[in-house]
């Protein structure tokens, strides 16, 4: 039996490939909101960040997620990633 591939994304604040089901999954939805996708299937433009706030940190402040998205993120987003992120 052949192994499956494991999707490989990467990481905003850290820059490293890890693997899809390790990473959180924010999208830009067709609206124009930017929100956090627990499911990993929403429609949109996506992007992955590591849930250390470390990554978030890095990510922030190289405005890095507003490059991803083409647009000012909310600061209401980063304190709600910040809750669902460990140390």
């Amino acid at each position: 039996m052949k192994a499956r591939k494991v999707p490989m994304r990467m990481c905003l604040g850290c820059q490293q490939m890890k693997a899809k089901k390790e990473l959180i999954r924010i999208v830009r939805t067709t609206e124009g909101n930017i929100e956090i996708d627990p499911t990993g299937k929403r429609n949109g433009r996506g992007t992955y960040i590591c849930p250390q706030r470390d990554c978030l940190q890095n990510a922030w402040k190289g405005h890095r997620l507003q490059k991803a998205f083409q647009m000012e993120v909310p600061n209401d987003l980063l304190i709600q990633l910040e809750g669902k992120l460990s140390s």
